[in-house]
């Protein structure tokens, strides 16, 4: 598969060419080392392009969607997932004050402002959490606030509740849990909130998410069928036919993967990221097991407390039923 993207990559490196420049730089070996054979392995498989760049790692998708160097990259995007023409304005300051705990879950976020002054927050989780639309609930309450106090300290005395445009957050999911693996149909959920009655007001905050493995599913039976489609494997798939497959459907993609394969010669850079994505990674899953965990001793507690209550209910007749004999 390596010759396959090869074609079309000729800068990737061969495994001999990649193993060597590790295990003659003390350094580079040292840290390579560190790792248990299955991240070596998966190194070495998408540096060498047995497997495709991995676009979800936090390096990879802001290099490649960097707002400030290939705005027009993100606004494709969004514009495609929003559905409407988006033109991004200029990058925000990541300085959310979510609890840090939250945070463990995130890989990372690009926050932008829009044209017409309204704010898009995307994010990529690698693993799917528990109350995630509470947790995008508070997210985009935050980022709604930081908007506010923002534009009442520029406005001052002439700021008006106008002042307030919408916020989006998109959330892009590696793997899906829960809810969304009962709608093995559906890979993009949009929420907006509506009245129940026809009556329209601008409540400001909406909410995607795409659960980019329901979407692998989904292609397998119906394939790319259009730019957002192509957009979605681009980012979930490594499988090099698939790749090879997008590139000749959608030439547009070739300038991005070749990004990442030239970044991916820089091996000192790229063993860096990937120590760096592979700490995340183990701090999100800890936290997922954190999360699971929790979820099962407050259903344990829920059923404890409902058979005490039945055990009392129960002894309570008894005792009445023991006086009924006493008389």
């Amino acid at each position: 598969m390596s010759n396959g993207l090869k074609q079309y990559f000729p800068m990737i490196q061969t495994r001999e060419e990649l193993c060597k420049k590790i295990q003659t730089t003390p350094e580079l070996k040292f840290l390579f080392d560190s790792w248990d054979e299955s991240q070596q392995e998966e190194f070495l498989q998408f540096c060498t392009g047995m497997q495709g760049g991995k676009i979800l790692y936090d390096s990879f998708f802001k290099e490649i969607l960097n707002p400030d160097t290939a705005p027009s990259r993100l606004e494709e995007l969004l514009s495609l997932i929003l559905q409407r023409h988006i033109r991004i304005l200029h990058v925000l300051p990541n300085d959310s004050s979510r609890i840090a705990e939250e945070n463990a879950l995130l890989i990372m976020d690009i926050v932008v402002q829009l044209e017409d002054g309204s704010i898009a927050n995307i994010e990529v989780q690698k693993i799917g959490y528990s109350f995630p639309g509470q947790r995008s609930a508070c997210y985009l309450a935050d980022l709604l606030l930081r908007q506010y106090k923002r534009a009442k300290n520029e406005r001052k005395k002439k700021f008006s509740y106008r002042d307030i445009k919408s916020v989006y957050t998109i959330v892009f999911i590696e793997k899906s849990s829960g809810e969304m693996k009962r709608h093995k149909q559906d890979y993009v959920h949009h929420f907006c909130q509506k009245s129940d009655t026809g009556l329209h007001m601008e409540l400001l905050q909406e909410f995607v998410f795409i659960p980019l493995d329901i979407y692998r599913e989904t292609r397998h039976n119906k394939g790319i069928k259009n730019d957002l489609d192509a957009w979605l494997t681009f980012l979930s798939e490594d499988n090099p036919e698939i790749i090879v497959q997008l590139i000749k459907q959608y030439p547009k993609f070739i300038p991005m993967y070749r990004e990442i394969y030239e970044l991916c010669r820089n091996v000192e850079k790229v063993m860096g990221l990937f120590s760096k994505e592979l700490q995340i990674l183990d701090k999100n899953t800890v936290q997922y097991m954190i999360d699971q965990m929790q979820d099962t001793i407050d259903e344990q507690k829920n059923t404890i407390g409902e058979q005490q209550s039945i055990i009392q209910e129960q002894q309570t007749i008894i005792e009445q039923l023991k006086k009924q004999l006493e008389k």
